[in-house]
């Protein structure tokens, strides 16, 4: 091998070795354009942002079914409700237990005037429609609770695709400016601007992809929540119910 040839193949050496670095993840982001950065940035925050609440509600979702279910081995196990409610108090600390609080308030400002004891006919259905009043607007305000977040990642999981698409199309865009300025079609010359443009494309998509699984599996918990305590509230009316009718006997 002559010298002239074994520059040519160094030369050719370390400019493979130069885009390769530049194609990594770091050396993408370095040589990508101020706005492709910019929608790279937002991307990761949002990324970042969706996982903390990801964990956030994986947290409370587990803290909630089984304080829940902790409440509701004590309601139905046949103690009295007024030394359940002195217990929980203040202390309740699952949305069954504010529901329950809310209402056994409302059913002892009724008790202390000594009302339960006298309460015929539609003044007793006022009672009890006031009681389910209470527990319906607690279990909106739990719920409202629960949900906090939610928003968040509908628009994470619905806008960052685009996101990434607009950083997309603009590093395309730069690319053909690229060829256009250096009049040269080669892969060296557009292979840097694609790689960038489809990096901005992998972030949209890292970034939607767990916001969208996250979104649906948080609403089929949800669901169920609402859905129990529902029916933790019918009950419980019930049983009030079925109270003020053995103290009118």
């Amino acid at each position: 091998m002559n010298i002239s040839a074994f520059a040519a193949t160094g030369e050719a050496e370390i400019i493979a070795s130069s885009q390769a670095a530049e194609l990594t993840i770091f050396g993408l982001f370095l040589a990508a354009d101020p706005i492709v950065k910019f929608v790279m940035f937002l991307l990761v925050g949002a990324s970042i942002w969706c996982w903390a609440i990801m964990f956030d509600k994986i947290t409370k979702f587990r803290r909630q079914v089984r304080n829940a279910s902790q409440f509701d081995e004590q309601f139905w196990s046949g103690g009295s409700l007024d030394d359940l409610y002195n217990q929980t108090g203040d202390n309740a600390d699952s949305a069954q237990a504010q529901v329950f609080v809310a209402a056994m308030r409302e059913w002892r400002r009724a008790n202390v005037k000594g009302l339960t004891r006298a309460l015929q006919g539609d003044l007793k259905h006022s009672l009890l429609a006031r009681i389910e009043r209470t527990m319906g607007l607690t279990i909106t305000r739990e719920m409202e609770r629960l949900e906090s977040g939610m928003s968040v990642l509908a628009s994470i999981g619905s806008v960052s695709p685009f996101v990434g698409l607009l950083g997309t199309v603009w590093g395309i865009m730069n690319s053909f400016q690229s060829i256009a300025e250096s009049k040269n079609t080669s892969l060296a010359v557009v292979a840097p601007g694609i790689a960038e443009a489809l990096f901005a494309t992998a972030l949209g998509l890292a970034a939607a992809i767990p916001a969208v699984v996250a979104y649906n599996k948080f609403s089929a918990d949800l669901d169920k929540i609402g859905s129990a305590l529902d029916v933790f509230a019918q009950e419980f009316s019930t049983l009030l119910g079925r109270q003020l009718d053995e103290g009118n006997k």
